[in-house]
């Protein structure tokens, strides 16, 4: 099932629309319409100017224009989320990294890089760039707000004034030292220069969790749901990134060749689908390229499991493989395969060079790499 929708393409990249959008956009649209305080009583403090702009259509009396305020406000404020994840992309990608997509999800918007940047000071101005979007946003909207109140006090106003708030806001928020926020990011970026990239990450990552932890307490007894379903998106959200940086990192400079098995058994398509299954369990391998001359498919232990045990000693090889061949080079970066494996849900690759096979890599190969390398960095 697909958990997202793609609207179209900007720079270049492609913009999806998470399913989580669609499920608290009326939550978003009903909170919007229906608050009715300014955002100075919110925050009991008038230190800083924007605390003064509304925070909902709470005080509009026509139920319709209230409602349909609250929706337009909050595509509109998606739409900035947008500018916001824009801004890390057009850095990223003026430093040559590849940002596979932007999804909207249900607390933002998340740039999905195709690398981690090699150098910190690039990430910090990737990191940096957001909020700085966020922030001008914010600050100009303000600015009309202001204009607007030498008239009188319409849904324009209160329109203008939410965003200038909510996108300050914003730019607050991510700018918290919370991995894997943008503020998290700009701690990682620090650290990074003074330690190896994966203790950076670690150390990013645990202030993440922390601050999680204490938003989720603090959301128990005072906060209520919405701190807490943000405190579990963020410890979720700071554990994934841990792991995939350490993962992207150790196999930093591995070659496909470094880590395929080059003595590789082939099947022939003629082959019974009850011969192949007592070659698994002799073997001990789930997968075998299907062979005739050249390599014509690969087959696994998931395509036979599916045939009845009364058909294996009729049925072949050639009519249960899969003919479509996902396959890597030897000097290919590792992480290369990994991404090939996850993207395709398969459990190996065949290794090919010039057209011929020259070995395979699979899942465990990937792993027992992983736990050797991670083993020598210790």
């Amino acid at each position: 099932m697909k958990t997202s929708i793609q609207l179209g393409k900007i720079i270049g990249i492609p913009v999806r629309l998470h399913i989580s959008f669609l499920l608290i956009l009326p939550l978003f649209a009903y909170a919007f319409a229906t608050i009715n305080a300014p955002s100075g009583e919110w925050m009991q403090s008038h230190t800083f100017g924007l605390m003064n702009t509304p925070l909902g259509f709470g005080s509009v009396e026509d139920l319709l224009i209230r409602y349909t305020s609250g929706t337009l406000v909050t595509l509109t404020l998606f739409s900035c989320v947008l500018l916001h994840e824009l801004g890390h992309s057009y850095v990223a990608k003026k430093y040559g990294i590849v940002i596979k997509s932007i999804t909207l999800i249900i607390f933002g918007g998340i740039a999905s890089m195709e690398e981690i940047p090699p150098d910190p000071k690039i990430e910090s101005k990737m990191a940096i760039a957001g909020p700085s979007v966020s922030l001008t946003i914010g600050l100009s909207f303000y600015f009309i707000y202001r204009l607007l109140e030498f008239v009188a006090l319409d849904v324009m106003s209160i329109f203008v004034g939410m965003l200038a708030f909510y996108n300050v806001l914003l730019c607050g928020f991510n700018l918290l030292p919370a991995f894997p926020m943008d503020g998290g990011r700009l701690l990682r970026s620090w650290l990074a220069k003074r330690m190896s990239y994966i203790d950076a990450t670690h150390k990013a990552a645990w202030v993440g969790k922390t601050f999680a932890l204490m938003m989720g307490i603090f959301g128990l007894f005072y906060g209520g749901f919405w701190f807490i379903l943000i405190a579990f998106f963020i410890y979720i959200g700071a554990s994934e990134e841990e792991k995939a940086t350490e993962v992207t990192v150790t196999l930093r400079g591995v070659k496909v060749r470094d880590i395929m098995t080059t003595d590789v058994q082939a099947v022939k398509p003629d082959m019974l689908v009850s011969e192949l299954v007592d070659l698994m369990f002799k073997e001990k391998h789930m997968g075998y390229p299907v062979v005739d001359d050249n390599v014509i498919g690969i087959v696994t232990f998931h395509d036979i499991r599916q045939i009845p045990p009364e058909k294996r000693d009729t049925m072949r090889v050639e009519d249960v493989m899969a003919h479509d061949i996902i396959s890597v080079g030897p000097d290919e970066d590792a992480i290369t395969a990994l991404k090939l494996l996850s993207k395709h849900d398969i459990g190996r690759l065949i290794v090919m060079e010039d057209g011929i096979m020259v070995g395979i890599v699979s899942r465990t190969d990937l792993v027992r790499s992983l736990e050797l390398l991670g083993q020598m960095r210790l």
